[in-house]
Formats: structure tokens, sequence, C-alpha cells
């Protein structure tokens, strides 16, 4: 193995608008390479150093579909139960459409929304934060927006298509996560704490933060075409409320600590030293392409050519259309602000890539690192 090139790699896009960027890869278990370069705070020109914590942003979809699975796992749910089952404001959906002489009417949705669909992001849903309803919400709560309350108000808006037959990024996933605490009882982030994170030692993955965490939270950044630099842009604008757990964006971790979880993901569901969070077969069915062929039309990102969705990732499916040099059902995604997560169980491969750049490159940056990554494996 011979990792100069990705570290070549690292030095180029923090010479080039990444303020600073870290990688760790980890070969049949054992840290094989760990590289990281750039500055954590841009105008202090602070080196990036210690293990700084960073918003994994979408990046938290991939531990929201695991402690969902396991809910699968023990019988609590299944996938093809319909979402009103457990949420009953899902019952009774509208689905805004378009008539041909332009105009906007609502119908009653045909199909009932179901658990698959917030997995795969076929529910109906938008990513529309900014609705009267849901602003009314956080005024009414008094800016905690609680979690399953959101889900409640959320089922108020009508769905951009009949559930089932379209695949649009959207705010399936905070559902999701607002489902886990329907079923089984315990708030979700208490729920990830005590089934996940804690069981696999990740003592800096959370919704929260201690004080001394908040110590070493990276500075984040936007790169200003303008000024020609990145331009500090801190905040979370996925987290609605004080109280509000975003299954679909709002963890805070390190990437020594999702490493931990990447790698459990890898091993098919169990972590080195024998913590299981998943069975073999399910970490399989999160990873098989779920894409219908209503749907595959609307996955277009180009980052993610030849690449199918499962339940809550990207996965490899055609080679010949993606040019990634990794294997078929190489799986797991990315979060706004740069973070890639790359999850191989037949090459015994987790990776996980961190930056904090909003505007974040991915479609030039993530190819290219998974490349260099299987390249460098020799």
């Amino acid at each position: 193995m011979d990792f100069k090139p990705l570290a070549r790699f690292i030095d180029h896009i923090t010479a080039w608008r990444i303020p600073w960027a870290e990688v760790q890869v980890l070969h049949r278990n054992e840290t094989v390479f760990r590289y990281r370069n750039g500055y954590a705070d841009v105008e202090k020109k602070t080196p990036i150093e210690g293990d700084p914590i960073i918003h994994l942003y979408s990046l938290t979809k991939m531990m929201t579909c695991t402690a969902a699975l396991q809910l699968v796992e023990k019988g609590a749910m299944l996938l093809n139960d319909p979402l009103a089952d457990y949420l009953p404001d899902y019952a009774e959906m509208n689905v805004r459409k378009t008539l041909p002489d332009g105009e906007v009417v609502l119908e009653r949705a045909q199909r009932p929304i179901r658990v698959r669909d917030l997995f795969t992001m076929s529910a109906g849903f938008s990513y529309d934060f900014g609705t009267p309803a849901i602003r009314e919400l956080a005024e009414r709560t008094g800016g905690r927006v609680p979690t399953r309350e959101f889900a409640a108000v959320f089922a108020k808006e009508p769905l951009l298509f009949e559930p089932g037959t379209h695949w649009a990024y959207s705010l399936c996933h905070d559902i999701l996560a607002a489902l886990v605490e329907t079923v089984d009882g315990r708030s979700f982030g208490t729920y990830v704490r005590e089934e996940i994170t804690g069981p696999l030692g990740m003592r800096d993955t959370g919704f929260d933060l201690t004080d001394e965490q908040l110590c070493r939270l990276a500075p984040q950044y936007e790169f200003n075409d303008e000024l020609g630099k990145p331009v500090r842009k801190d905040g979370n604008g996925f987290r609605l409320g004080t109280a509000y757990e975003s299954g679909g964006a709002g963890l805070l971790s390190t990437v020594s600590d999702y490493s931990r979880f990447l790698n459990a993901l890898t091993n098919r569901g169990t972590s080195p030293d024998g913590v299981r969070i998943l069975a073999p077969a399910t970490v399989d069915l999160m990873r098989t392409d779920h894409l219908t062929d209503g749907m595959r039309g609307d996955y277009a990102w180009s980052q993610l050519a030849g690449y199918g969705y499962g339940l809550g990732v990207r996965t490899h499916v055609a080679p010949a259309v993606s040019g990634s040099l990794s294997p078929l059902g190489e799986f797991g995604w990315s979060g706004a602000a740069g973070c890639l997560a790359i999850v191989d169980p037949d090459s015994e491969l987790t990776v996980m890539y961190a930056q904090h750049l909003l505007n974040n490159q991915e479609p030039y940056v993530h190819p290219r690192l998974r490349n260099l990554v299987y390249s460098c494996l020799g």
C-alpha cells in the first residue's frame, strides 16, 4: 500500500479552496492511513489538529436508517407497513398536481406512505423548512420544535408525488427519526446513544455538545468566489429548534468516532470488539438498490452516476457508468459540508473523509478521493 498519491490530493484541495481536509482509511479493522492538512481557523492560520468536531449533516442519515432497521430486526415494524399505522397524521395525504393548463390542484393520494418510502426518499416529501405551519410550531414551542411535533405538523404539507412512484431528496429521514421515537418510546437522541453510539464507544457523536466538546467544534466556512477565499459561516440551518433531533442532518461527530460506526457496517453489522448493531442480512438489504424504473430518472446527481440508492445509502451498481474503482455493493453517503463515508464489506475497507466547507465541491472531490483510495490499496 502506498498512500502518497492520496496525501498529495489532500494537499492539493487544501491549497485550492478547502480550508482543511482529513481522511482515515481502515483495512481489515486496522487504520492503514490517516492524513490531514489545512487550517482549522483560516483567519488565525491555526493548523488542523486534535480531534475536531464537525457537523455531519446528511451523513447523519446512515445512523438514522441503522436505528430504524434495528426496530425492523426486532419486529417492531416492517418496511411494507403503512406509516399511518404508527404516525396517524399521515393517514390521509394530499398530492400537489399540475394540470395541463398549468393550474395547481390538490388531490387525495391514492397510495399510502409506507415505512420503506421514508428509507428510500420516495414518500413524496420536500426539503422545505420554511412553511407557515413550521414557523408557527417554532413560535408555539418557544423555539424548541420537538421532533415528533415537527412530524405531526409536516404531515399537513401536500406531497410532491404519489408515494413510492418517484425519488426526491427530502425530509424523509427526519420523519424516520420521529417514527423511531414513536415506535420505541425514547427520544431519538437517547435511542441512538443507548443502542448505537454508546455500545460502540463513540463519545463524541450526538445532537448536542458539552462545553468541552463545544471548544473542539471546528469553524465552518463557505467559499466566497467574489472574494476568492473561504468566509466563516457557522451553525446548522437544519437544526430547527433546541429540541429538534434531525435524523436527516443533525449529528455532530469526529473522524475517529464516526469511523467506528462505519467500520461496524463494513463488518456487516458487528464492531471488531463484538458489538452488534445490525445483522449481516440487514446490512446487505441496506446496500441493495431499491430504486424502481420510475425513481431512477430522478436520482441524477453527477457524482452518483453508476450508483443506486438503498435504505438511506448510495450503492455501487454499474462500474461501467460510474468509472469507480470500488466493487459492486460499496456504499455510503455524504454531508453538506463535504464529509464522505465509504463502506465496503467485500474489500473489508472503511473510509471516513471530513472537511467543513458548505459549498463543498463534492462532484470534484468525492469520486477522485474514492478512486485514489482504491488505487493506493494496491
